[in-house]
């Protein structure tokens, strides 16, 4: 009986680490998560609690209060570019309509790592979101992906 319920208690503690592994694999591609509870991305961020405003800092790149994210021309008309850096993907569905979304996919959280084809991919699961509107074309994922601003001035394209 002891060898049961020792067997018993190394496999649940087994299955807990593996489940606090793997939940800290899921939580690294996602930042926002786990670094708001603790506090440490909010005092990185010197502009306060409006994290989306155009007078947000440099440390955030999610907040980037207006950072330069590339020319008009680095978009291609019916594709787009990721922007790893600040977790952005912008396309350009027609010419002259620029959008912007998350990188991050909405099914598990990986970051999206191409525009090809009319789709924004992502590589963990397959999931892809067309360049229009970020609506899902292929799952696994069901749910679109949140749109971002950004600001065109002239041939410069600015993440708001």
């Amino acid at each position: 009986m002891s060898q049961c319920s020792t067997r018993r208690n190394v496999l649940a503690t087994g299955a807990a680490a593996f489940a606090a592994v793997g939940c800290v694999g899921c939580g690294g591609t996602k930042t926002k998560s786990p670094s708001s509870p603790s506090g440490s991305a909010s005092p990185s961020s010197p502009s306060g609690s409006p994290s989306p405003s155009s007078s947000g800092g440099s440390a955030s790149p999610r907040s980037p209060g207006g950072k330069a994210l590339g020319n008009t021309s680095d978009i291609p008309v019916g594709g787009g570019k990721v922007f790893k850096e600040q977790k952005v993907v912008v396309t350009q569905p027609t010419a002259g309509d620029f959008k912007a979304f998350s990188a991050i996919c909405t099914h598990m959280g990986c970051e999206v790592n191409r525009v090809a084809d009319g789709t924004i991919d992502c590589p963990c699961h397959g999931s892809k979101y067309h360049v229009a509107d970020g609506s899902v074309a292929h799952g696994p994922a069901t749910r679109p992906l949140p749109a971002e601003t950004i600001k065109v001035e002239g041939n410069s394209i600015r993440l708001v």
